[in-house]
């Protein structure tokens, strides 16, 4: 197959004698299949005609096609790690091997896409026609053909036959050291969830999937020790109107793009309320969003909303030996349903469990799945 070679990318509005060098000068080989999936596929760049872009878009000339990124990419990451790391983690994006795929098969959800290599990029978000402007930012919607948000942003999957496992770990964004590593140390396959009140979360998101992590965002809900135990000033509450519910739940929603799913954080008191649960679970239906608990909700079903639930907490107990009994209690739930899901928090301890269990999971016989393949 063909190389194409990127001789050079002009930067014209960025800025920055660093940025420029570290990025105008470095060569990139991309196959003609792989080029073709960046740009139509994982929607990084967009083909455009002659003409001067606008400003803050990079243009890169390749063969004379001219592309750009999405406009604001760079403020978006920028502050994670500052410009001179931006450049670098973009030009890794383009040298990552990419599967020969139909074109389409990625940003289009009615066409079955193969699951991605490993760390290979979801594409990038938001997609157009799974968003609509809200009071506080994009809400995710269902497209005009009738397909979801949730099958839009979730990781492709193909079963083996083997025993499934999927693990949720969240409370991600708030610490910036500890979710970069979870997002460069855990297999793509490990779903990421998102505090709603991370600065940058956008950027962060977009982070996580270009590393292949699926995403989930979560609400705060009311827990039985409220307000000893307060999740923050969004949180939904049990005794609330529907439309208070519903507004706090937009807020939410609009934080950011790409998410395939809501979880909740903390909600011991919200979940145990008929009508504060139905409430929740109908706005998401009809925005197409999944809902994905930790177990604190795992007999709810609620008004048709695409749902699955963590059967255990791997890291209740703080501790390595604790956390090495629950990887190993999920193993065994594999082995007896074909299926177990265990969520867990970042916590320091757990992303380095996690990491070294998971190195060997395929060997011992098991299939590491996210968790949107056990939505239903």
């Amino acid at each position: 197959m063909a190389t194409i070679a990127l001789p050079r990318l002009s930067i014209p509005s960025l800025g920055g004698a660093q940025l420029r060098g570290l990025v105008a000068n470095r060569y990139v080989g991309l196959t003609a299949a792989a080029l073709l999936l960046a740009a139509a596929g994982f929607g990084l760049v967009k083909a455009m005609g002659p003409g001067a872009p606008a400003a803050g878009v990079v243009r890169v000339s390749l063969n004379g096609v001219l592309a750009r990124a999405p406009q604001g990419w760079r403020e978006t990451l920028a502050p994670l790690h500052g410009p001179a790391r931006v450049s670098q983690d973009v030009i890794r994006l383009s040298e990552r091997p990419l599967a020969p795929l139909t074109s389409g098969a990625w940003s289009r959800p009615d066409r079955l896409a193969p699951p991605p290599p490993p760390g290979a990029p979801l594409p990038v978000a938001p997609i157009a026609g799974f968003f609509a402007p809200g009071p506080a930012g994009p809400l995710p919607i269902i497209s005009q053909e009738g397909h979801t948000p949730f099958e839009a942003y979730r990781r492709p999957f193909i079963p083996n036959g083997r025993p499934k496992i999927a693990l949720m770990i969240g409370g991600l964004g708030l610490n910036a050291r500890v979710t970069q590593q979870a997002i460069e140390t855990l297999p793509a396959e490990v779903t990421l969830s998102f505090s709603p009140y991370a600065e940058g979360l956008q950027g962060w998101i977009d982070m996580a999937r270009a590393h292949g992590h699926e995403v989930l965002l979560e609400a705060p809900m009311e827990p039985v020790d409220y307000p000893d135990n307060d999740p923050g000033p969004y949180t939904l509450m049990a005794g609330a109107q529907g439309p208070d519910t519903v507004k706090k739940l937009e807020w939410v929603l609009s934080r950011a793009t790409g998410y395939f799913g809501v979880t909740n954080y903390l909600g011991s008191k919200f979940l145990a309320s008929d009508g504060a649960y139905q409430t929740f679970a109908a706005e998401l239906k009809g925005r197409g969003v999944a809902f994905v608990d930790d177990g604190s909700a795992a007999r709810r079903v609620g008004k048709g909303v695409v749902r699955a639930s963590a059967e255990r907490v791997i890291d209740d107990q703080l501790n390595s030996t604790a956390i090495d009994q629950q990887l190993v209690a999920l193993e065994a739930g594999a082995l007896q349903r074909g299926q177990a899901t265990g969520s867990g928090f970042a916590y320091p301890v757990t992303l380095e469990k996690v990491s070294q269990w998971s190195r060997t999971l395929g060997d011992r016989g098991f299939q590491l799945t996210p968790v949107s393949a056990f939505a239903h």
